[in-house]
């Protein structure tokens, strides 16, 4: 069902990962989508596997539309752009996904604090933290145009637990507490801030550590209780569809609590309790 149709949906760091599977869920849902990202078809980023384009033809495969632009946005004028070429096509923004997250260039080392270096805090702040910030400094006018918008920030988040490692914990619980000052700040533009976090994902990084891919997964012990990026996809289409979307506004959610209030279920049919370290 195309509830999203007439929507406009920007998710960064959509090459793969949850960036995809939001992009993917949201453009099946009727919503035109803009993914951004710094791999395209030919120069993928570290050579991994996914990229923009990839995103937007599944998007198009399954019926839907969607724009691919490149985009670094660790770099304030290129971000600046892709807002000002949305608002030049469409005219408006309604949902924007902040999910562009740059620790993945370094990996998460969890050595204690003093042995880590400190390219940790570029990675995870300036290219997650910041490049976050940044999408909604420029976006937020457009969004604010609206009668209703949503903003949603991906995170990890466990009830405040640690999570083992000290630049990843801070970080992420950053951007809890960033969804939640934009919701207090935004309350009154009814646009709804929201974080969400996803589970054990089988992205496709996840994937190609263990050396499994989707059709081979489960005979990865570590895999068993993992979920597909679509997962939270699917979570996350649902908030943009629900009409008391501001109700929720200033919380953080996990996929399997979206996944339980929405009747949802992984592509696979399962449904996979919250993640929880």
């Amino acid at each position: 069902m195309k509830t999203l149709n007439g929507k406009v949906a920007l998710v960064t760091g959509g090459s793969r990962g949850a960036g995809r599977g939001i992009a993917a869920e949201l453009g099946k849902a009727g919503a035109t989508v803009y993914v951004t990202g710094r791999s395209i078809q030919g120069a993928s980023t570290n050579n991994w596997p996914g990229t923009i384009d990839d995103t937007v033809s599944e998007i198009e495969a399954a019926g839907g539309k969607a724009i691919a632009v490149r985009c670094d946005h660790t770099k304030d004028e290129e971000t600046e752009a892709v807002i000002s070429q949305i608002r030049k096509e469409q005219g408006k923004l309604d949902i924007l996904i902040n999910n562009v997250w740059g620790a993945h260039d370094l990996g998460v080392d969890g050595n204690p604090f003093w042995d880590l270096s400190l390219k940790n805090w570029d990675t995870m702040f300036t290219a997650g933290v910041r490049a976050q910030l940044a999408t909604n400094h420029f976006a937020v006018p457009l969004l604010r145009k609206n009668k209703q918008a949503l903003i949603i920030h991906t995170t990890f988040w466990d009830h405040g637990k640690y999570t083992g490692q000290f630049y990843y914990d801070l970080a992420k619980n950053t951007l809890v507490r960033m969804a939640y000052g934009l919701s207090v700040e935004l309350k009154q533009d009814n646009i709804a801030v929201l974080a969400v976090s996803p589970g054990f994902m089988r992205t496709e990084l996840v994937l190609k550590y263990h050396g499994a891919d989707e059709s081979h997964w489960q005979e990865a012990d570590d895999l068993k209780q993992s979920e597909t990026p679509y997962y939270v996809g699917r979570g996350i289409a649902a908030l943009a569809n629900d009409p008391n979307v501001m109700e929720k506004s200033g919380q953080v959610f996990r996929a399997g609590e979206l996944a339980e209030e929405y009747g949802l279920t992984d592509v696979d049919g399962r449904y996979i309790p919250p993640f929880t370290i």
